[in-house]
């Protein structure tokens, strides 16, 4: 999630969460700013359609590089920052006029096809000396394609995002009609990492409506190697916090329903450029709460794995899970629970 969408504050508070229990945080759009790197152990910088904010200054100071091809909720889409979250430290960053209306292209303009993809990954190798791994971020829309062609353009990784994944960016046609649930889209993915014996070679990352531990389980044993997260993460921040009810009813909603990130007038600090409301957001106390929140989701998948009887999280496996529904059996390939039956497979 970028600086721009997301408050200073609030990006310092996700590198401090996210470093406090081991993990990386992304940059999003429009570049890297100086907290953000100061305050990540591990931080991942995205180059997107726009290329809003990117220099190779930062490339370098990135620990890996995140090429968008697209994003779950919008796969195929652009997107837009309104004007009124454009400020003039974000104008600056991204090198456009303060308060207008920015709009992201919805393709890279410098390659149309998987033969240009893996030109981009050598050219952001070389600039960076080959010491950074390269991801590729793909929107859920035709996962077993999408997965073998970032392979074969030489990805290290695998970002696969289902349309449950969050944006105030787009239009809501998009947002309910557009891309596949996250679900549905991560055998097909295992799929094509099988069929080109690099499973477990090239990591696969899920993420899409992840919320809880039980969440990331499924996903590991479906597969995945790993998770990340987002409008998860706001909440663990503090946005939606019940102390603020009488601020989201100014607004129109309630604590627990807000969501109009878009706007950026959020009460909590966190999706909003206004430094009145910024201010608000201590980075400090917000990123514990970050971090209690995934400590708290790793020891529910270590439960769920020791449950399963497994020693390791990455040793849950397609064999432990039954599906609930006709239609998540389908799309899990996993057996309706109580049968050996998977929708769809012959001789089951």
């Amino acid at each position: 999630m970028s600086f721009g969408a997301l408050s200073a504050q609030a990006k310092e508070a996700l590198g401090r969460g996210a470093s406090a229990v081991g993990t990386s945080t992304t940059t999003g759009d429009g570049g890297m700013t100086a907290e953000e790197r100061a305050h990540s152990r591990i931080l991942v910088y995205q180059v997107l359609p726009s290329r809003y904010g990117m220099n190779l200054d930062d490339l370098r100071k990135a620990d890996a590089i995140e090429v968008v091809v697209g994003q779950g909720a919008k796969p195929g889409g652009g997107g837009m920052l309104l004007g009124h979250k454009i400020s003039a430290r974000v104008a600056e960053m991204r090198t456009l006029p303060e308060g207008i209306d920015q709009r992201s292209a919805c393709r890279h303009p410098d390659w149309t096809g998987p033969d240009d993809l893996e030109i981009k990954i050598h050219e952001l190798r070389e600039i960076t000396d080959w010491e950074k791994p390269i991801y590729v971020k793909v929107g859920a829309s035709r996962p077993y394609y999408d997965a073998a062609l970032a392979i074969k353009a030489g990805a290290d990784a695998v970002v696969l995002d289902g349309m449950q994944g969050g944006t105030a960016a787009t239009q809501e046609v998009f947002i309910e009609h557009v891309g596949i649930p996250t679900l549905a889209a991560i055998r097909p993915a295992v799929q094509a990492l099988q069929d080109l014996g690099m499973h477990r070679k090239v990591q696969l990352i899920v993420s899409g409506g992840i919320r809880n531990g039980a969440d990331v389980a499924k996903c590991l044993a479906l597969g995945a190697d790993a998770v990340s997260i987002g409008t998860a993460a706001l909440i663990a921040l503090g946005d939606n916090d019940p102390h603020l009810e009488n601020e989201y009813r100014k607004l129109g909603t309630t604590a627990g329903a807000y969501d109009d990130w878009h706007e950026g007038r959020d009460p909590a600090g966190i999706t909003t450029q206004d430094a009145m409301l910024a201010q608000r957001l201590d980075p400090a106390i917000a990123s514990r709460k970050l971090a209690n929140y995934l400590s708290v989701m790793a020891l529910e998948v270590q439960t769920i794995a020791r449950a399963c009887g497994k020693s390791h999280v990455h040793n849950l496996e397609p064999e432990d899970l039954v599906a609930l529904t006709v239609e998540s059996a389908a799309m899990a390939r996993v057996p309706l629970a109580g049968t050996n039956w998977i929708p769809g497979q012959e001789g089951m």
